[in-house]
């Protein structure tokens, strides 16, 4: 790999006008010698995310658009990938802000570690009390477990990690992201790539920041669909699933007897719900350390609508949505060396 190998940065966007402009600019001012283009895969937005898209390509020769009619991320994806054209192809997400060398941090752990793909923290940041509160819960271990790329760690190989600096060769090698898993879908990318004997590499040196869904509504969608499709995922892969995604719809089948045992049985039912109420809200003050007041009061929201609508939704995941995409799995494609 050359000392500044040229890079493509791919971004799938949708409904992302609060964002955009700001994300591409953390792109365009990277501190990165080598040659750089960005390709917008642009969704179905009803807002002005492709007028905003339009501006940044008139100011900017670097910044392409590819149209994604499907709306769908992993479409979205592949379609800037083939647009592209660098050695190195870079997931951004519309809502990402990268750190000021993220680039050439990736471009030299990737000739370090000789990984097909390296990524960092997901290091969510709020711009008003509520998405404070969201930040705080995706970055705490009662919030999300031990997962690395939410609350960091040691540098090494890693299943998956965050978006995703990628050596295009893997990328070609393995067909690109499969558009059936419409969440997900870097995690079954990275298990073809890893099946093949390439290397994923996580480092707390990559760091992009991330802005939180900005209502209870829409991270309850999020979440859900987290829960849905990371079943999905356990059906597809056997033995990918652990005792920290298996927590939360333990606690939601957990609360739901509880309710029912308290309302029909025995006052005593209410016992565990009261019992998740009080673990979170304990869990939720080393979480809000340095935060507003407002902020702090609506971190156990954030935490229940987190651990609610993933169980839930990992519960309610259809046996038949699983079966649609094992039928669409594509054998992992062997590396060649690097």
């Amino acid at each position: 790999m050359n000392a500044t190998p040229a890079v493509s940065v791919i971004m799938p966007v949708l409904n992302e006008e609060r964002h955009l402009r700001n994300s591409v600019r953390h792109i365009l001012e990277q501190e990165y010698a080598g040659e750089m283009e960005v390709v917008i895969a642009l969704g179905p937005s009803s807002d002005r995310t492709d007028a905003i898209a339009a501006e940044l390509v008139a100011e900017d020769p670097r910044v392409h658009t590819v149209p994604n009619p499907t709306g769908r991320t992993p479409a979205a994806l592949n379609a800037a990938i083939k647009a592209s054209r660098h050695p190195i192809v870079v997931r951004v997400d519309g809502h990402g802000m990268l750190s000021p060398n993220y680039i050439a941090t990736a471009v030299r752990l990737l000739e370090e570690t000789g990984a097909q793909n390296v990524g960092g923290i997901m290091h969510a940041e709020g711009g008003n009390a509520w998405e404070d509160a969201v930040a705080a819960a995706m970055t705490s271990r009662i919030g999300v477990g031990n997962a690395a790329f939410h609350t960091g760690g040691a540098a090494g190989p890693a299943e998956t990690v965050y978006l995703g600096v990628f050596r295009r060769e893997a990328l070609e090698q393995q067909g690109g992201y499969n558009e059936e898993f419409i969440r997900a879908q870097d995690w079954e990318l990275n298990f073809r790539i890893r099946e093949a004997g390439g290397l994923i590499w996580f480092s707390p040196e990559l760091k992009v920041r991330y802005r939180p869904r900005p209502s209870v509504k829409a991270l309850a969608k999020q979440y859900k669909d987290y829960g849905r499709w990371r079943h999905v995922v356990a059906r597809y892969h056997e033995g990918s699933i652990n005792l920290r995604y298996l927590a939360p719809p333990t606690a939601v089948c957990a609360i739901a007897a509880g309710v029912v045992v308290g309302a029909l049985v025995t006052p005593w039912g209410f016992v565990v719900p009261a019992g998740y109420l009080a673990a979170i809200a304990a869990g939720s003050l080393p979480a809000g350390k340095g935060l507003s007041l407002k902020a702090r009061a609506q971190i156990p929201v954030a935490l229940a609508t987190m651990h609610m609508s993933w169980g839930f939704g990992f519960l309610t995941s259809p046996k038949a949505l699983a079966r649609k995409v094992i039928a669409s799995r594509r054998p992992a494609v062997r590396t060649t060396s690097v």
